[in-house]
This record gives structure tokens, sequence and C-alpha cells, in this order.
């Protein structure tokens, strides 16, 4: 049987914190999250960029390494350090202090495609189907997006579709009475037919948002792709035009690996946003700057855009991603 949890109660008790909460705060946090990718890339590049180096190939070079080896990607470093060479040129640099902004800017750059906070004010229900590797984070960044659109004043109701899992149904029951809203459920049974029924309740209720978790997958368990897909089709039944919003939660720690991800869940699913889980845990925070390079080769196709990332274990821990924040608490602010 179907059920729902606190479905005649859906707003909180008491707000949650505000999404344009203090900026500081965030940036502040977002710093502390990085601390391990930043002592890693960051310190590296300070090195780099002292005083009194010169820039000669052997700088490059350096930088090349360093770049690749907190996961930039080679594409990437490449378009990285090309664009320094130009600016090295253009401004006729000579030593590498000179070119730490050009760093940082380069980075803001690369970024930047990907900056496209998600708007779901296009339709109502606004419904976001959830997807990702097992271990990813996908039902925790379910909880954090609630309280997150919550914090904007929307009404919000979570599909338990994942099925496989045997307390993933429990988790997200948690994260509904953490957040004081509906969860549609299921003991077992057909992932589309739980999801099916949540689009159809939020329609009833007149619900603001829908977010729809599945159950973690491999990509190369290709069954399970194939239900996937028939979990979308049945979102698009139940409400044309539906699922508004395709997300793929990826965990920081895998990465290169989540390129292959992304190009595998694409190919399945059409991908309309990405969320960066765990960056707190890693080193390998340059994958962000490797996705943004994703479909340089590929005009035809938008880079697939960042909607959120996440820092830590709070609610508040999961936000929109900016690329000047980001490469701010990263390099530290250019003087």
């Amino acid at each position: 049987m179907f059920g729902f949890l606190k479905s005649k109660n859906p707003v909180p008790a008491s707000p949650p914190t505000p999404a344009n909460e203090d900026r500081g705060s965030w940036f502040t946090r977002l710093k502390s999250g990085l601390a391990k990718t930043r002592d890693k890339l960051g310190a590296q590049i300070s090195g780099l960029f002292g005083t009194g180096r010169q820039l000669d190939s052997s700088f490059y070079e350096e930088l090349e390494t360093v770049l690749i080896s907190a996961d930039v990607g080679i594409k990437a470093t490449e378009n990285l350090i090309e664009a320094l060479k130009i600016q090295a040129k253009r401004e006729r640099f000579t030593e590498a202090s000179q070119l730490y902004q050009g760093l940082h800017d380069a980075l803001v750059t690369l970024l930047q495609p990907i900056e496209k906070p998600l708007n779901t004010d296009g339709a109502k229900p606004f419904v976001i189907m959830m997807a990702g590797v097992n271990g990813a984070g996908k039902t925790t960044s379910i909880g954090k997006l609630a309280h997150y659109f919550q914090a904007q004043g929307k009404t919000v109701l979570l599909a338990a579709g994942d099925t496989f899992r045997a307390a993933a149904r429990e988790q997200l029951i948690a994260w509904g009475e953490r957040n004081h809203i509906a969860v549609i459920s299921q003991n077992g049974g057909d992932a589309a037919a739980v999801v099916y029924d949540a689009v159809q309740a939020a329609m009833a209720r007149g619900i603001d948002i829908v977010l729809a978790d599945t159950a973690g997958r491999l990509t190369t368990q290709l069954h399970l792709m194939e239900e996937i897909k028939k979990v979308k089709r049945v979102i698009h039944k139940a409400l044309p035009g539906a699922p508004h919003e395709t997300l793929i939660v990826l965990d920081a720690n895998n990465g290169q690996n989540a390129l292959a991800q992304v190009k595998a869940f694409d190919e399945a699913l059409n991908v309309t946003g990405l969320i960066i889980t765990k960056l707190d845990g890693t080193a390998k925070g340059g994958v962000l700057a490797a996705l943004a390079h994703l479909r340089a080769n590929a005009p035809d196709k938008a880079p697939i855009p960042l909607r959120f990332i996440g820092v830590g274990e709070s609610l508040e821990d999961l936000r929109p991603f900016k690329a000047e924040e980001f490469v701010s608490a990263l390099l530290g602010r250019p003087s």
C-alpha cells in the first residue's frame, strides 16, 4: 500500500534557515569544506606563484602537474594553461606572481558556464527526478533540497522511489519527518508506480515541488538503466512535460570517474543538472573544472549545469553553485 507521512501539514512548524542567509556564513562553510582540496591544490599553487618565480616552460609544466593531480582533468588543464600563456604574452608578464589573478579569473571563466541556479517557477508541481550511482548521497541530498526549497516558501513532497535498498524508504521518511513534509512510499513494489502516485498526489494537493528518489545503480547495470528510463517515462505520463529537472548526484571522491557517470546517465536520461556532494571529504574538488569542460568539444550541446554543491553534513551545507565563490574559497581571494 502507498502511504503518506504528515500529509495534512506539509509546511514545517518552524521556518527553516532562509535561502538568502548571510553570504559570509555560507562562504565560511564553503571555504572550510574545500580545505582538503585547498591544502593539496591551493597550497601547491601558492608555492608555484611565489615571488621571484619566472614564467618559463618548467613553471607551466609544474602547474600542469598540480592541476591534473587535483582532478582538474587533462583537457581543462590544457585550456587553463593556454589561457594563462596568452595573457602572459599579452601583458608581457615575466614573473609567476603577476599571473596569479589570471589563474583565478581563468578558473572562474571556465566554471561560469555551469553556474545556472535552478528555477522551479516554470511548473506546478515542478518535478525533480534524482539519479546516481550507489552511495553518492542521493537520498541525503533530497532531504537537504527539501529544506532549501522550503526556505524559499515552496511546499514539497517526497517520493520514495528507491524500492531496492532496504533502508532507503526509512531514510527518506526520516528526512520527511525532519522537514515536516509528506512522503509517498510503498512497501516494496515498483519504483515507477510510487513516483506516478506521488506526482498525482502533488497535483491534487497543489504542491509546488516533487523530489523523486530512485535507486542507486551502476552505469554498467543495463537492466537497471532501462528501469530508470521507465521511471522517467511514467513521470511524463503522469504529468506531460515532467520531469522538469533530471539531476545526477555525484560523489566528489570519485574524481575523474564522475565524468563517465555523467556520460552514461546523460545518454539514458538526458541529464539537465548535476549535484556534487562530499566536497568536504576529498582533495579532488578540481573535478568541477573537468565537468565544466565535459562538452567543450560538442558545440551543439550546452554544458550541463552544476545546480548544487555539498560541503558538509548539516541541512545548510547544500547550496547553489557559484563559480566566483568556489574559486575564491579554493584559491583565496586575489589581492
